[in-house]
């Protein structure tokens, strides 16, 4: 009975506390993932008040959060669309890969942390924070920019390489060997493969099955599902993440909607809990001594990732001031990179690959706002160009009104 109380006090605790800093994230208009990072290193090892009877309890909680992030983010996008992004702005995607992904490779490398860990931290820092990018273009009120399909097809690019690249991590932090390592693979790939293709052939039919007019059932329908689809995933050596993402693929229409609304405060829930348990695992004393590699590989990646908007912006025919709005866009890291670092973490294979992740990520989740907003008019004046004397600040949250459109190179009109 006393550890019941005592979990029940510490898990409250958590929560109350949770909720007390999205709402300060929300009133200073930023994400709350620094802040959900830094109350996990108070509460963890080395932290002011260690946790006890409730960290097993987290980490199933932690668990569940990545499944219902990855689930949500399928729900986005139909399978017809990946297939669509796929074709049309896979250099996009390469592009961005290489830009990327090579800085944390290098960087690992040069920390002596062999090539595991280089391929870890390839991938924190080459994936963009889906969920945050989302937040600050609606903040903007860009939602309905000329830009923003080819922000989202980067995103979708990445989220699909997902399905590819965790299998891959996972086998390399097992140890496994070469042989065994190619057919999780395979079995990944085969998988990804007879999901897409099954939702395009029967999205429809799989989506009325679950669908159901009572909300009870729906949820109870597309979240045991889920958590299914999730565990057979990973006893075939296959991330539950990417078992939960091929679900959200999966469903699509009103079962998708009805879903998404029902799910959105369950993920949210979790998903804080989830950046709770990977602080809980990071010393505060571990931070100090990468500190200063985390910030250089923040600079440079941020540098990256506007440059890789900016070509694919130019590739898609958007215009300058478009070209920078989807470089400062893509800067953010968050959600993905966390989960990428929390695998390396649970495999104990370096143990400062966690703390500089999380400095990574606190310095870049919050930069990438800023850079959302101020890179466009910060490269027009270094260049030499000013924003026509007429154009109008926008509102944070509000889209601009037709008459402040203006017309770019090819005849079309684009915001400013």
């Amino acid at each position: 009975m006393h550890s019941s109380a005592i979990f029940l006090i510490e898990f409250g605790a958590i929560i109350l506390g949770l909720g007390l800093l999205g709402r300060l994230a929300g009133r200073l208009r930023f994400s709350p993932i620094p802040l959900y990072l830094l109350a996990g290193l108070a509460f963890g090892e080395g932290g002011l008040l260690p946790l006890g009877a409730s960290e097993e309890f987290v980490a199933i909680g932690a668990e569940i959060g990545v499944i219902l992030l990855l689930l949500m983010l399928g729900l986005e996008y139909t399978a017809s669309d990946l297939v669509s992004n796929l074709k049309t702005q896979y250099p996009a995607g390469l592009v961005d890969m290489l830009l990327n992904a090579v800085p944390g490779a290098i960087l690992a490398l040069l920390l002596g942390w062999g090539p595991v860990a280089a391929v870890v931290l390839a991938g924190v820092t080459w994936i963009s924070s889906s969920g945050v990018i989302a937040k600050v273009l609606n903040d903007l009120g860009r939602l309905g920019n000329r830009e923003t399909p080819v922000i989202l097809s980067i995103l979708v690019l990445e989220d699909l390489a997902m399905a590819v690249y965790l299998p891959i991590i996972t086998a390399l932090l097992a140890g496994v060997s070469l042989a065994a390592g190619s057919v999780t693979l395979a079995i990944a790939l085969g998988v990804a493969g007879l999901v897409l293709f099954v939702a395009v052939r029967y999205g429809r039919v799989i989506s009325r099955f679950v669908s159901s007019d009572d909300p009870e059932k729906l949820l109870l329908v597309v979240l045991g599902l889920t958590l299914l689809i999730a565990g057979l995933a990973q006893q075939l050596q296959v991330s539950a993440a990417v078992g939960a993402f091929l679900v959200g693929i999966a469903l699509s229409g009103e079962a998708a909607e009805g879903a998404h609304s029902l799910l959105a405060p369950l993920r949210d829930l979790f998903a804080a809990v989830f950046f709770v348990f990977f602080g809980l695992h990071t010393d505060p004393q571990s931070i100090p001594p990468v500190i200063l590699p985390a910030f250089v590989l923040a600079v440079v990646t941020a540098l990256t990732k506007t440059a890789t908007g900016w070509w694919a912006a130019r590739r898609a025919g958007i215009s300058g001031k478009g070209r920078w709005r989807a470089g400062g866009a893509l800067v953010a890291r968050g959600e993905f990179s966390i989960v990428i670092a929390g695998l390396a973490v649970t495999a104990g294979i370096e143990p400062q690959l966690g703390p500089l992740a999380t400095s990574y990520v606190l310095i870049l989740v919050i930069l990438g706002p800023l850079t959302a907003r101020y890179t466009e008019p910060i490269a027009l004046r270094l260049t030499g160009k000013k924003t026509p004397a007429n154009a109008t600040a926008t509102p944070v949250g509000a889209v601009p009104a037709l008459e402040t459109l203006e017309p770019v190179e090819d005849g079309r009109t684009e915001r400013p």
